[in-house]
């Protein structure tokens, strides 16, 4: 709309109109009021509190550069790519989480009501030994159904503490490290924060923000500890009058290719396009990565979950086979 010459009160009098939720209409109307007193969008924002750092500066940016547009297209392509990324992975994960949850239901459920009615004929009709294989499945059943409510309990329990530490600088230091050192995964997730990186680098050199309040601004939003805890040291080398590219090269979560290719941005003085190409790069390679993972997974996930029917159903079988021989014979 401001692309087109609406003024910004009339556009957000259009946004509003178009807001299904009341308290994103009451928001719109509120920046309305304070940017009809006299203060300008940025100001609004920043008073409304439901906007980020990185949000309010751009647009204060745009403001004062008179490209207020562009900015906002900028911001706009950023969070575009950033929810298309986010569903990319919700699909490609999805199938294979529906179906492993679904998975180990089922087992909870034969180990929980399956496997002891079995057990039941096993004590009338079988006074022999019973196959070591049963055997094993009815043990494990009785420790299911002995423990299922401390289990329960148990689970409850630790998704309470993970919502109450989830923030904690703590913990995130440590389920990053983790999450790093889980093959394939990890390198997925590093590559998702790093896109994210240099898209946020490139929104904000094409603003023109200064090295400096970008990196501070990143901090702010990026939400990945290892690029949090890397940007806290880069911010005190760039001070000190290192260059961008000498600092990230001490961090482990960087890519040599990446502190390579920095490095000429800086020397040609093009780190906007730079980062463009990095941010691409990185995208697509982990819409690969997540669409393969995806796929092979499936399959996996299905023979897993035959394979363990399979042997609960031999085991609770093979008895009654024993049984039928014996009389036969």
């Amino acid at each position: 709309m401001l692309s087109s010459g609406i003024d910004i009160k009339t556009s957000l009098d259009i946004v509003s109109s178009d807001a299904m939720k009341k308290d994103e209409r009451k928001l719109f109307e509120t920046i309305r009021k304070d940017i009809v007193e006299g203060a300008g969008l940025s100001d609004a924002m920043m008073k409304s509190g439901r906007f980020s750092s990185y949000e309010t500066f751009s647009v204060k940016i745009g403001e004062e550069s008179g490209q207020l547009n562009e900015v906002v297209k900028n911001l706009c392509d950023y969070y575009s790519k950033k929810i298309e990324q986010k569903r990319k992975i919700v699909n490609a994960f999805s199938y294979p989480v529906i179906v492993m949850s679904t998975a180990i239901a089922a087992v909870a459920f034969m180990l929980k009501y399956i496997v002891p009615m079995f057990e039941d004929v096993f004590k009338r009709f079988n006074n022999k030994e019973l196959p070591g294989i049963t055997q094993f499945i009815i043990n494990l059943s009785a420790f299911f159904s002995a423990h299922f409510i401390t289990g329960v309990v148990f689970l409850f329990a630790m998704i309470i503490l993970f919502f109450s530490v989830r923030k904690k600088d703590w913990y995130r230091n440590y389920a990053s490290r983790i999450a790093m050192k889980v093959p394939v995964f990890g390198e997925v997730m590093r590559k998702i924060y790093l896109g994210r990186f240099c898209m946020s680098m490139e929104l904000l050199m094409r603003a023109r923000v200064p090295l400096i309040n970008a990196i501070r601004l990143l901090k702010k939003m990026i939400g990945f500890y290892p690029i949090e805890l890397s940007l806290e040291k880069i911010d005190e080398d760039l001070l000190n009058g290192k260059a961008l590219h000498e600092s990230m090269a001490g961090f482990s979560v960087y890519d040599k290719r990446m502190i390579s290719l920095i490095k000429v941005a800086e020397e040609v003085n093009r780190l906007d396009e730079v980062f463009g190409k990095l941010k691409k790069q990185y995208n697509d390679d982990v819409d690969y990565r997540t669409n393969t993972i995806g796929s092979v997974l499936e399959p996996f996930i299905i023979i897993f979950i035959g394979l363990f029917v399979g042997i609960v159903l031999v085991a609770m079988y093979l008895p009654m086979f024993q049984l039928s021989t014996t009389i036969a014979n």
